[in-house]
């Protein structure tokens, strides 16, 4: 490396934070020009405090900070970006009623004589976005029609426009394909050469090791690690995070499949979910694989009656029964429960407690003529809070003010108070830690073995293979084929996931008009 490169370009010092009582505490760390320095641990151990008192939304209660050899204490968020301090956090900051184009450049529309000159908006709209890899999508697309994974993709490259020294990415690959996994590594390498910083957070410690020349681990507050990336294995990482060992083996504990609790035939919406049709039995994980946009998140929201479908039937039950599932009211009644990906849009009340969040959805196990038993309520709260090793001082605590993977928590433990006999989980480690991932995983086995059947999308492949007795894999709307434990590989289960696209690509090109010219 050169000089230059050597040099500090933020440094901070004794830095602590205290709400209710001290989340991050006597933290010194420094940031190098042009390296990666991957921050990690549990959640809840303080990651993201850090990364938000460094991005400007969060003000420390101790300690200070330098930027380029200058005292920094960014009042807002927007204060910081100004200095060259960005930061991609896991809630997308993303406004879904505008177009990609004008999330992009939102704070500095080109305009002629007054009024926003599109064509130039555009111009630099693709300009952007081909830089994350997102040349097919049309700028002009609102961002509310986009999935989760290419918002992720349009936040990150509304961050990198402009004058960046410090960019902060906040669990950026976790709703990513490999394929924008690939292009997000490609982009950070070309900031390195750039000179830009970049704080990686993340729990995937795979990826920490081919982008992160240092790694800062977090464990209750506390900083306990800062080191060279290539000194540490994931076992070790892993201990350092959680204070104990994790194996990678998962065992599930005896359980019995029994009959079919859930039959999905021929079930059809537009083109994102094309005739589909799958069984679920009794004390099964079914796993569903794909890539982004291919269908996973369409087909649990029409099972779950969020979306209306065009055909199909799905029938639950033992008897096994065809049923009429016209909005999540009526799933709810037939024993069907969905864990949705969007935590922060469809699963939470932020500004409302734990305890309200939990109650949400068992309303009439904790009031009696429509008045709420406070106790109830609480002891509900409590149960789950423990059961799920939630990480809060109290139920009382507000939602927004826990992290991302104590909020998930949140949202599952609410499910469990109620007899759903099929259980829809979609992305339900999302933005989750090792060590919480391999308490979920051990929730799943313990639903199963109650007999519950749990259909599981997951962007992390390894994961359906760790966890699921069969994986079905769905390919432009389409489920392409199902794979038995024990005899899948990961090249089987990603040439399924391509498939659909290469025969429909062959299709539209066999469609085409020809030019004969």
């Amino acid at each position: 490396m050169s000089a230059s490169a050597q040099a500090a370009v933020l440094s901070v010092s004794g830095i602590g934070k205290t709400y209710v009582q001290p989340v991050l505490g006597d933290i010194d760390l420094t940031l190098m020009r042009g390296e990666v320095l991957a921050l990690t641990g549990e959640n809840g151990a303080g990651k993201s405090t850090l990364s938000k008192i460094i991005g400007g939304l969060v003000t420390p209660t101790t300690g200070q900070m330098q930027f380029q050899g200058q005292a920094y204490a960014p009042a807002s968020r927007t204060h910081a970006e100004k200095l060259g301090v960005r930061m991609v956090m896991q809630e997308l900051n993303l406004l879904p009623t505008l177009s990609v184009a004008e999330n992009l450049f939102l704070d500095n529309l080109p305009s002629r004589a007054g009024f926003i000159n599109r064509n130039k908006l555009r111009e630099n709209s693709i300009r952007a976005m081909a830089q994350v890899g997102l040349e097919a999508i049309d700028p002009d697309t609102l961002v509310g029609e986009l999935g989760i994974g290419h918002q992720q993709m349009v936040e990150i490259a509304r961050n990198l426009i402009g004058d960046c020294h410090v960019l902060i990415l906040d669990e950026p690959t976790a709703m990513l394909t490999a394929r924008e996994v690939e292009m997000l590594f490609e982009q950070i390498t070309r900031l390195q050469d750039r000179g830009v910083s970049i704080i990686y957070i993340s729990h995937r410690l795979e990826e920490l090791a081919r982008v992160a020349q240092r790694i800062a681990v977090l464990r209750d507050g506390k900083l306990v690690c800062v080191d060279a990336m290539a000194n540490y294995n994931s076992e070790q990482l892993v201990t350092l995070m959680v204070g104990r060992e994790l194996g990678e083996h998962i065992d599930l504990g005896e359980r019995s499949i029994g009959k079919v609790a859930l039959s999905v035939n021929g079930l059809g919406r537009s083109d994102k979910v094309r005739d589909v049709s799958f069984e679920v039995r009794a004390g099964e994980i079914f796993g569903i694989s794909g890539l982004i946009g291919a269908g996973r998140t369409e087909l649990l929201r029409l099972i779950y009656g969020a979306d209306s479908a065009d055909s199909g039937t799905i029938s639950v039950g033992e008897p096994l029964q065809a049923v009429r599932i016209g909005s999540p009211v009526d799933a709810v009644s037939h024993g069907i429960a969905l864990i949705t990906e969007d935590r922060k849009g469809e699963g939470l009340l932020l500004s409302q407690s734990i305890s309200a969040n939990i109650a949400l959805g068992n309303m009439e196990a904790i009031s009696s003529g429509g008045v709420v038993n406070g106790s109830a309520e609480m002891a509900l709260a409590r149960r789950q809070v423990d059961a799920m090793r939630i990480r809060s001082s109290s139920p009382t605590q507000l939602v927004s003010e826990l992290s991302g993977g104590n909020q998930q928590k949140v949202v599952i433990g609410r499910w469990l108070e109620r007899d759903c006999q099929v259980m829809l989980f979609d992305e339900p480690t999302r933005g989750i830690d090792v060590g919480a991932k391999f308490d979920i995983y051990a929730l799943l086995g313990e639903l199963t073995r109650q007999g519950r059947a749990l259909v599981v999308v997951s962007s992390d492949l390894r994961e359906l293979m760790l966890i699921c007795d069969r994986i079905g894999v769905l390919s432009a709307g389409r489920l392409i084929d199902t794979f038995e434990r024990d005899s899948w590989t990961q090249d089987e289960l990603l040439a399924a996931a391509f498939a659909g696209y290469q025969k429909r690509d062959a299709l539209l090109c066999e469609a085409a008009p020809r030019n004969d010219r």
